[in-house]
């Protein structure tokens, strides 16, 4: 048993230090990234925001959406055959390229739909290769696997939390590394396992290593508003991958549920007599972590005797249209940049510094 005593810290445990800046707008940032990797020929340009490869957040709709601001799709892989022709059928292929993303688990039916897919779609840059832990042996086998099937495909790989397993990655094929385990807010295996690791102390770590091999990362999971995925950024992750932010509107999965909620006022009749409370209807959108029991039910006939569910249903407030989210995020990394003197988001590592606090912001308001 060993016990590491360094300091490991998440993104409600620091805040940027501002720094003097020549940047007189925000408008003046720019958040485009040119991008060359390690083992693929390719080249790709874009904001390097993504959405997560879930049900509810890696959707169709979405990537709609999402190619309109040259932000990534990360895929689900549950969609059939048919749904990626009717897709592919009715959008710019040429931007589906270069946004969307296909995930696959490591099964041979993984291994089968993937072929197929690049058989109808040639042209996609992109495979993201998904598993909860990426730490076992035969993982590292099937990036080299998928390497050489593949070899001019950005290939994303993950999950991990550590240097050494990055760079195992790396050196097995994958030019992206995927970095998170637990910190998602529909995902409970920190609870269920107690594994783990404070999400941006893993994004510095497996940066630093990436970086030195040429490789990148992306920071999946754990940002809950527009400055943690700054930090995630700051902290050297050259992606970040997004859930429960994009979840809960329009263009997200989920069902849709109505409620009727009491309100804290009073009808009254035409004498201003009380008649009782007054009601409204309140609109949810559900959102669950894709080793939960809702997601086990759904796509594998339920949880297996030998694992429990490592993830939770949420009830989101329906927040209507994804475009205000996506305008509300890129703004605050914009302001984030100005305030450390980042003229792009490349330069955003180069100029933070992040400082220890015990409070992030004022909740005097809140409810």
């Amino acid at each position: 048993m060993l016990i590491e005593e360094g300091l490991r810290i998440d993104f409600s445990d620091v805040l940027f230090k501002p720094m003097r800046s020549t940047l007189r707008s925000r408008s003046e940032v720019q958040l485009i990234r040119k991008m060359k990797f390690r083992h693929s020929p390719a080249t790709w340009e874009g904001v390097p925001i993504m959405a997560a490869n879930m049900d509810t957040t890696g959707t169709f709709a979405i990537a709609r959406k999402f190619m309109q601001y040259r932000m990534i799709t990360t895929i689900h892989k549950h969609y059939t055959l048919d749904d990626w022709k009717a897709f592919l059928a009715d959008i710019d292929t040429a931007q589906a390229a270069e946004y969307v993303v296909p995930s696959m688990g490591t099964s041979d039916q993984d291994i089968q739909r993937i072929r197929e897919l690049f058989a109808l779609f040639p042209r996609f840059k992109f495979l993201c290769i998904d598993v909860a832990n990426g730490y076992s042996e035969f993982f590292s086998g099937f990036v080299r696997r998928i390497r050489q099937e593949f070899p001019e495909i950005i290939l994303i790989a993950g999950n991990v939390v550590s240097g050494d397993m990055t760079q195992e990655l790396i050196l097995s094929g994958a030019d992206i590394v995927k970095v998170g385990i637990g910190p998602g807010s529909a995902c409970t295996t920190r609870i269920q396992t107690g594994v783990g690791m404070s999400q941006l102390s893993a994004i510095i770590d497996c940066a630093n290593v990436a970086h030195g091999l040429d490789g990148q990362v992306i920071g999946d999971g754990g940002c809950t508003c527009p400055g943690d995925v700054a930090k995630a950024f700051g902290g050297g992750a050259d992606f970040v991958m997004i859930g429960g932010m994009f979840a809960g509107h329009d263009e997200s999965g989920g069902e849709m549920i109505e409620e009727v909620h009491q309100t804290s006022q009073m009808e009254t009749d035409d004498n201003g007599t009380v008649i009782g409370p007054m009601y409204e209807t309140r609109r949810y959108k559900m959102f669950y972590g894709m080793s939960s029991k809702k997601a086990n039910e759904k796509y594998a006939g339920g949880l297996k005797d030998y694992r429990s569910s490592e993830g939770r249903e949420v009830k989101i407030p329906y927040r209507g249209p994804i475009e205000a989210t996506i305008i509300d995020l890129t703004g605050g990394l914009r302001s984030a940049c100005t305030y450390v003197g980042a003229r792009t988001i490349k330069d955003l590592p180069k100029c933070t510094t992040f400082v220890r606090v015990t409070t992030q912001y004022n909740t005097m308001y809140e409810k």
